[in-house]
């Protein structure tokens, strides 16, 4: 699995565009949300009445699920004591994967539009988002993906309130302007070209496209330029009236909080909308079967060649994903990772690895090599393919098991360390369609065997079902005419 969280780059490779500072690691937790090896019963905040106008879904690994009955705002409350700092994140359940020819790029625009204020808070009145988090020392961001956009806030608890205010209003009194549309296309501009001038992330972004031939995952999140300059502001309206309602999102709370007080101020704040006018549109476009290997070629200037193989592999919440995940590790977790010795350490490449895009729908997993100097493309190619034949043939090691699973335990509590790092934790998995797995994929991780690595490996690494892309620089026109 690649490493979900916050892009603090601000970069689009892994299909994340960002706004303003980045998200700040708070305190260390040490109590609920930290890593779950069993989940524990229902908290005693769970098993007691919640606040007045919500029912309790579930609790599970020290998350207590809630639902606001008016209008179906989905409560997510992780309390942690040991510093008086709050994480407060709206997750929204749109992203790239429900834009359509002519919209793409529409949900990364839209959220940076978010930040531009409305009639109750903004700049000119001096208590827009960005000036009260700068009063009070808070810091915050906002990211796009392609199942889900969200924006979060981590700040002192005493400011939680202010936050939640300004939060809730943008939800539905955003104002719209095509001045502001205009002024913001620098920024989103920027993003894009910063994104194509990297030949690594323009492969994987023509990878994707030939990989996916239905699935609206096959259009980067930042989008088409001529989509990104051309969209007109009634497209981004009617985008934002359709998908930015309360029974569209996620409210996480980490931190410092009680659960009765907090409860009570998000439906003060949020439960004066009602629900969507209208059904949340959903994608039920499906992916064909691939019928043969694909191939893309990208020429254009740069140094070192790059390859990528890709294949499709099951939704992210698929029981699959764990064993595919210890797959990862093997080939490229350190110097003692399978690609790293079979690429890196006899020359043929400067770095190599294998991960997964977790998606709702169909996900993408790509085996990757940045090739040395005068190393071919075919022989690199070769090389991994055979890595990933020696699993499918021979299997792993209980040792080389053991060891990634250890690694993943200290790695995963690192993207656990602090309440910014947790509320971006379970966004993502909101994105991916089921917050639980924030606590049962570490222990679904555990329980995976070399049989069920060499399952995975033989049951998705077919040729017929890859897509393989080359990145062949070539000399620029300054260099060809000197």
């Amino acid at each position: 699995m690649r490493e979900i969280g916050i892009d603090n780059s601000c970069l689009v490779w892994a299909g994340v565009g960002c706004l303003l500072a980045a998200a700040i690691q708070a305190a260390p937790l040490k109590g609920a949300a930290a890593v779950q090896q069993a989940p524990p019963p229902a908290s005693a905040a769970a098993q007691s009445s919640p606040g007045a106008g919500f029912s309790h879904v579930k609790s599970l690994g020290g998350i207590d699920e809630y639902r606001l009955d008016s209008n179906g705002l989905t409560v997510l409350l992780v309390p942690d004591h040991s510093a008086p700092v709050v994480t407060f994140e709206v997750t929204y359940q749109v992203g790239s994967r429900n834009e359509v020819t002519g919209t793409t790029g529409a949900t990364h625009i839209l959220e940076h539009m978010m930040f531009k204020g409305s009639e109750a808070f903004n700049d000119p009145k001096g208590n827009s988002i960005k000036q009260l988090l700068e009063r009070v020392g808070g810091q915050f961001n906002a990211s796009t993906s392609f199942d889900r956009t969200n924006y979060f806030a981590t700040i002192g608890r005493e400011s939680l309130e202010s936050y939640i205010a300004i939060e809730a209003d943008r939800m539905r009194h955003l104002w719209l302007h095509d001045a502001d549309r205009q002024s913001e296309m620098t920024v989103v501009r920027n993003e894009y070209e910063r994104g194509k001038n990297d030949p690594e992330n323009v492969l994987l972004e023509e990878v994707s496209a030939a990989a996916y031939v239905a699935l609206p995952y096959h259009h980067p999140t930042i989008g088409w330029k001529s989509d990104i300059e051309h969209v007109p502001i009634a497209k981004l309206r009617e985008f934002y009236d359709t998908f930015y309602w309360p029974n569209n999102a996620t409210v996480t709370v980490v931190g410092d909080i009680e659960t009765e007080p907090v409860l009570a101020l998000i439906r003060k704040y949020y439960g004066v909308y009602p629900r969507s006018p209208a059904p949340i549109p959903t994608v039920y476009t499906e992916e064909p079967v691939q019928s043969g290997e694909r191939r893309v070629v990208v020429k254009r200037p740069g140094e070192l060649g790059t390859i990528i193989v890709a294949h499709k592999v099951p939704n992210g919440r698929d029981a699959d994903q764990a064993p595919l995940e210890m797959l990862d590790a093997i080939l490229s977790s350190g110097k003692n990772a399978r690609l790293y010795r079979a690429l890196v350490d006899q020359g043929l490449a400067l770095s190599a690895g294998a991960g997964t895009d977790l998606h709702h729908d169909l996900s993408l997993h790509t085996l990757f090599a940045a090739l040395t100097p005068g190393a071919s493309h075919d022989e690199v190619e070769k090389a991994l393919l055979a890595e990933i034949n020696k699993i499918k043939t021979s299997g792993v090691t209980p040792a080389e098991v053991a060891t990634v699973k250890q690694q993943y335990i200290a790695e995963d509590a690192y993207k656990r360390d602090g309440t910014a790092a947790v509320a971006s934790e379970i966004s993502e998995w909101i994105g991916v369609g089921d917050w639980t797995l924030y606590v049962t994929f570490p222990q679904k991780v555990q329980q995976v065997t070399p049989a069920d690595v060499q399952r995975v490996a033989r049951q998705y690494f077919v040729a017929d079902q890859s897509t393989t892309g080359w990145f062949v620089p070539v000399a620029s026109k300054t260099e060809k005419g000197s």
